[in-house]
């Protein structure tokens, strides 16, 4: 699910803002893309009217929006006016006026325009054309079929419903100014590259001109709402149905896309480190972890002049681009992470009289792996625990496990009879401290036992918000290609010495050590030690495939789904070189997957194709 909403969806603006490009299905992309750029209209609310006809008036605006003369005209009204039934400042005479005076469109004889009249799709045509740079002179054939034959033939007519003679809807002039914008001049140029968008694989790329129009950031406080125009509303990265907001979360709206943004991520702790200076600071330093400051107001509180230094303890209220929007602290820093301890290690503490603490480290459900220095030793990697962080520091201790079974359903909402919240965290866990980060999609329609599920926690609607689990996946393990496994032990040795080469995401690799694992040349999924040491070796399962997509793979009887991050290698005279799944197929090479066969409910996923050429 989460692979399909990247096809359709591209996230860029500064690393973290989704943007729809809708490369293929123009619909509601179109429709995204025009109000994005200004060319179609909504009303207060956003609402775009798809179904309604669109007026001669409308037309000419929508031309006016879509030419270089873009930023010259208002919908306010003005200046004079060029025929009798357009009265001076009625809406839409400055964009009649530019359609008229670049000859897009014309009048009647008798000296009207008919503002009101609907437009039809070869009037329509006829006007793009003329936009494109292509005179009537230029065409084959007379008017209109002459237009519609050149329109059909620079693609402006692609999934556009009316025929000749017919009006156009609101959604006909969506797909039709959609396909303008990537549709030949007459000079051989792509149109949206003639208005300074930037064209990438025949599709414009809007990403500047939605940062030009982007408000934001804001901290929500208590009742603050999104604006009333926000009709497509994405948190944290995803689609959502909700709007609502929460005190403190953070979020931004661009009111041509009609689109607003909304982020809960918060980091509580304390200051490690505030760089390049106190007084200064362009990023600050957290749990481990290094955040850059985004707004002005974030750097002054986080200053020495704000009244931060090292050891305060504060929560970051982080925007789209992962930088710090706001602070908080005194009783709102509260905050209290799960997870499991990944390593120990007794450090001396140069601040507080050279005393001797412990370093844990912690990956938290939402996938960030965090650094505390407590007074205090704790248990060791593999174990749950709770981090609670106060004005007054930081404690962390052991949790007993709270486990739940039960199936989650195809609409991610419930575990069992347990409903998931909205901002749900998951984590998988290896009892030696092994993680991964899991997206809820990935466990729609998956059954989890009592001992798959280590602990959760419920948010104060009664919703699962965090969810540790224990080898549900199978992304707790590493996975390449083992393509040599030799003995190097002599003949009647006690010690077996093995050397192992073998590739893990383009990076080949040989260790030696005296442990012999039960593996042979082939898929490889791999545990480590803390150290980087090799902890555990053994072989994933091997299937021929016959045919293979961008989300699954099929043999001859099975369909198995692809990871997200499956390793491809072309394999040529032993040698093997990472490429991607776009340059291979099984028409021209022979592919083997290797999947994870170990009993996890999500698992079974192709990990590995080797591709070798037929």
């Amino acid at each position: 699910m989460k692979r399909i909403l990247t096809a359709i969806l591209t996230y860029c603006l500064l690393a973290s803002l989704t943007v729809p490009a809708f490369a293929a299905d123009l619909g509601t992309g179109a429709v995204q893309t025009v109000r994005a750029l200004g060319i179609l209209k909504g009303d207060e609310r956003g609402n775009t009217g798809l179904s309604g006809a669109v007026s001669r008036a409308e037309f000419a605006f929508m031309l006016a929006a879509a030419s270089s003369y873009r930023d010259s005209v208002s919908r306010e009204g003005g200046g004079y006016s060029l025929f009798k039934d357009v009265k001076n400042g009625y809406w839409a005479s400055e964009a009649i006026q530019l359609a008229i005076r670049q000859g897009w469109m014309t009048g009647y004889t008798d000296g009207t325009f008919r503002p009101e009249k609907t437009v039809t799709l070869e009037e329509a045509c006829a006007a793009l054309l003329k936009l494109l740079g292509y005179s009537a002179s230029s065409l084959a054939g007379s008017f209109p079929q002459a237009q519609l034959s050149k329109a059909s033939a620079l693609g402006l007519r692609d999934q556009v419903s009316a025929v000749r003679g017919q009006s156009l809807t609101r959604q006909d002039c969506a797909n039709l100014f959609y396909n303008l914008l990537t549709a030949q001049t007459g000079s051989g140029q792509t149109y949206a590259a003639t208005l300074g968008y930037t064209v990438t694989n025949g599709q414009v790329n809007y990403t500047t001109v939605a940062l030009d129009n982007l408000s934001g950031p804001y901290v929500a406080r208590s009742g603050t709402a999104l604006p009333a125009f926000a009709a497509t509303v994405y948190r944290n990265g995803e689609l959502t149905d909700s709007p609502a907001l929460s005190e403190y979360d953070v979020y931004y709206y661009s009111e041509g896309a009609g689109t607003a943004w909304i982020y809960t991520d918060r980091v509580s702790g304390k200051i490690e480190a505030l760089l390049p200076s106190a007084t200064d600071p362009a990023s600050v330093t957290i749990s481990g972890n290094t955040y850059e400051i985004e707004s002005a107001s974030a750097a002054y509180q986080l200053s020495a002049m704000g009244g931060s230094s090292a050891g305060r303890v504060v929560t970051l209220l982080l925007g789209m681009n992962g930088g710090v929007v706001e602070i908080l602290t005194g009783e709102a820093v509260d905050t209290v992470y799960f997870g499991v301890i990944t390593s120990t290690e007794r450090v001396l503490d140069t601040e507080n009289a050279a005393q001797v603490r412990t370093k844990v480290d912690v990956i938290c459900t939402d996938g960030v792996l965090r650094s505390f220095t407590v007074d205090k030793g704790t248990s060791s990697a593999g174990h749950l625990v709770s981090v609670s962080v106060s004005g007054g520091g930081v404690t962390v201790k052991g949790v007993s496990g709270r486990s739940v079974s039960g199936t989650i359903d195809k609409n991610t909402a419930k575990l069992g009879d347990l409903p998931l919240s909205e901002d749900i965290q998951i984590l998988d866990t290896a009892s030696d401290g092994s993680y991964a980060a899991v997206d809820v999609s990935r466990l729609a329609g998956k059954t989890l036992t009592n001992k798959m599920v280590r602990y959760y926690t419920l948010d104060k609607n009664g919703a699962v918000d965090r969810l540790i689990l224990e080898d549900a996946t199978g992304d707790t393990w590493t996975y390449g290609y083992l393509s040599a496994a030799n003995d190097l032990s002599q003949e009647g040795g006690m010690d077996i010495n093995m050397q192992y080469t073998y590739i893990v995401d383009g990076d080949v690799k040989t260790v030696s050590n005296s442990a012999k694992y039960a593996v042979k040349t082939g898929g490889l999924a791999i545990r480590y030690n803390s150290d980087g040491s090799i902890k555990s070796m053994k072989n994933t399962t091997a299937v021929r495939l016959a045919s293979l997509g961008t989300l699954t793979a099929r043999t001859d009887d099975k369909i198995y789904e692809l990871a997200d991050h499956v390793q491809v290698y072309l394999r040529q005279s032993g040698t093997f070189y990472q490429t991607d799944l776009t340059n291979i197929n099984a028409e021209a090479y022979t592919l083997t997957g290797y999947y994870d066969n170990f009993g996890c409910p999500a698992g079974g996923q192709i990990r590995v194709i080797i591709a070798e050429e037929r």
